[in-house]
């Protein structure tokens, strides 16, 4: 059982961000949270313009015709320091970012200074499950990849870091996304998996922006907290 503490989970909805400008704001943030100068977790929600970020395990085999074609079909491309391969970011997307201190949340029995990154992985995909399922969408984890599905269709990516104890980078749930960008590349090193969306799977008329109390909400649940609770952007 995950004990539940009091203070609820603070997120914010920041728009449509740049991914170079997300990602900076997502390490001074968590360095905040790392010195103790930001005293509670939060989660960042948001969407990218188009954007192909490849993670740190990356294969290059897995670009397609490279970064340079990538770029010329009208998206940046990133190296990022998360998991996984390369992923789609974009306009339909939403992407969530829980800067959490990990300890706090997921604790390991008998070393108080490291938290669980297993349990914590298995949180995110359940939160975007129980939120396919609030659109009547049925989604499943698809072992022994990491992240969301609905049958050999990928639902939602994920992809973390932890770095002195807290949480960078996150999840991106496709709510109404152009599924034509995944396929110029071998979207998280998957060859035989395509993408879906809450839309394509019947979820008409929603946005990333009113999906993300509902995701929020459910993140909430799944590290043991009372409520989710917006805050402004700061």
């Amino acid at each position: 059982m995950i004990a539940v503490e009091a203070a609820p989970l603070r997120w914010t909805w920041l728009g449509t961000v740049p991914y170079r400008e997300a990602w900076s704001l997502q390490q001074r943030i968590a360095e905040a949270r790392r010195s103790g100068e930001l005293a509670e977790d939060v989660v960042l929600m948001l969407e990218h313009p188009p954007v192909y970020t490849m993670g740190r395990r990356g294969d290059r085999a897995h670009l397609g015709a490279g970064p340079e074609q990538l770029v010329a079909s009208g998206a940046d491309f990133v190296d990022v320091d998360r998991g996984g391969s390369v992923t789609f970011h974009g306009p339909g997307q939403l992407v969530a970012y829980p800067i959490v201190r990990l300890a706090g949340v997921f604790p390991i029995p008998g070393h108080p200074a490291h938290g669980d990154v297993i349990r914590y992985l298995r949180a995110l995909e359940q939160a975007v499950i129980e939120t396919a399922a609030t659109y009547g969408v049925a989604a499943e984890r698809r072992p022994p990849h990491t992240g969301v599905w609905h049958g050999p269709s990928k639902l939602a990516s994920i992809g973390v870091k932890v770095a002195g104890g807290v949480t960078l980078h996150g999840l991106a749930l496709n709510v109404s996304t152009d599924l034509g960008w995944f396929t110029q590349v071998t979207a998280c090193g998957i060859a035989d998996a395509d993408a879906t969306s809450l839309q394509s799977l019947g979820a008409a008329g929603l946005s990333p922006e009113l999906v993300a109390p509902i995701l929020a909400a459910a993140l909430a649940r799944g590290f043991g907290r009372l409520e989710a609770r917006p805050s402004p952007p700061s």
